[in-house]
């Protein structure tokens, strides 16, 4: 127990750090993410004449005119993004918003990321002593990537809600949200994070409105996770001195390991965030699965829509989780100071593996 709430304090201040670090461009993502979903949301009104349109074509009792007049009213099947790119959605939003407008909807977020990274080391370690890790034993590579697709996997549960608050806050001021809303009244503006809470429970419920997109998130942790621990344990491995342990690891290769593994985490998966981002950023998906807004993307933007935002989210990834993990090590290292007698499973996993093998 005693390391079970070390590894939750020590993942709290990592989580805290890195969300810190990474928030506005994670905002710039979700923008990216969401921009052709919310400009042609399955209820939006733009399929339907509008009344400048009846103004431009009146309508006379003519079957053949009105026949005419509808199929000049058809939607486009293809729309043109709001934003080019990941720097012009960055200056576009500042220059439009505000600076500040990168941090709409920080609380649920940072709560969140607080949450998710100590309940996923808490995990993680929990999971790596199920799988028989102790002092004498270790555990190979293959079995840590196991233990921390596990670990993501439980951690899932905890960290969709604040993904449903954190995306809808961040759309809410955006221009694809705001040119559609004026139409559509199921897409509201927030007071704040817990009026957006009140609020989505009120109409959709905790299933159907906190847990919007739960399956994605499962499909991003689970291979994300594998990855993430797999790469930064991989990476610390390979700079342990010959007989020498994790402990003897400074900050350098903690922020390298941390960088390498954030980009990894991101690749393993990305698909299954920007389905989730549409999901959860839209209250019309609500009905949808996972399969069918795959598909609905990949019909309507292809491969690239899938990918959207992929570019800045792993810049953003290495300094990150590269902060992360060095602010969690770092917090570790506090920890053992005070008690030097602490005995975490890292340091006994990795005192048993050396270079001479």
């Amino acid at each position: 127990m005693a390391e079970g709430w070390k590894d939750f304090v020590a993942g709290t201040v990592g989580g805290f750090s890195g969300k810190l670090l990474d928030y506005p461009f994670d905002t710039v993502k979700v923008l990216l993410q969401t921009q052709n979903s919310l400009d042609t949301s399955p209820s939006s009104p733009s399929s339907k004449p509008t009344a400048a349109a009846h103004h431009n074509h009146p309508i006379t009792s003519s079957p053949l005119h009105t026949t005419i007049q509808h199929v000049k009213l058809k939607p486009p099947q293809t729309h043109q993004p709001v934003y080019r790119g990941a720097i012009h959605c960055l200056t576009h939003t500042i220059q439009t918003r505000g600076f500040f407008s990168l941090y709409n909807g920080l609380p649920a977020p940072l709560l969140g990321s607080m949450a998710e990274n100590a309940v996923l080391f808490l995990s993680y370690g929990h999971v790596k002593r199920l799988l028989g890790e102790t002092s004498d034993q270790p555990l190979s590579l293959l079995q840590l990537s196991i233990a921390g697709a596990a670990a993501g996997g439980i951690t899932s549960f905890v960290l969709n809600p604040f993904e449903v608050i954190k995306c809808q806050m961040q759309v809410m001021n955006s221009d694809a949200y705001n040119n559609t809303n004026s139409n559509n009244n199921s897409r509201k503006k927030y007071k704040g994070f817990i009026d957006c809470i009140i609020q989505t429970i009120k109409n959709e419920g905790i299933t159907k409105g906190l847990y919007r997109g739960q399956t994605s998130l499962l499909l991003r942790e689970i291979p994300g996770n594998f990855c993430w621990y797999g790469v930064y344990e991989g990476v610390c491995y390979s700079q342990i001195p010959i007989g020498g342990t994790k402990r003897d690891l400074g900050p350098k290769t903690h922020l390298i390991g941390g960088a390498a593994a954030g980009v990894a985490y991101w690749t393993a998966f990305y698909p299954a965030d920007t389905v989730g981002s549409q999901l959860r950023a839209n209250p019309s998906y609500s009905s949808k699965g996972f399969g069918e807004v795959f598909m609905e993307i990949y019909r309507r933007e292809g491969v690239r829509g899938l990918y959207r935002g992929w570019g800045i989210t792993v810049l953003r990834a290495a300094p990150a989780h590269a902060l992360i993990f060095a602010m969690y090590e770092w917090t570790v290292g506090v920890f053992r100071r005070w008690d030097p007698g602490m005995e975490d499973c890292l340091d006994k996993r990795s005192g048993s593996i050396s270079h001479s093998a």
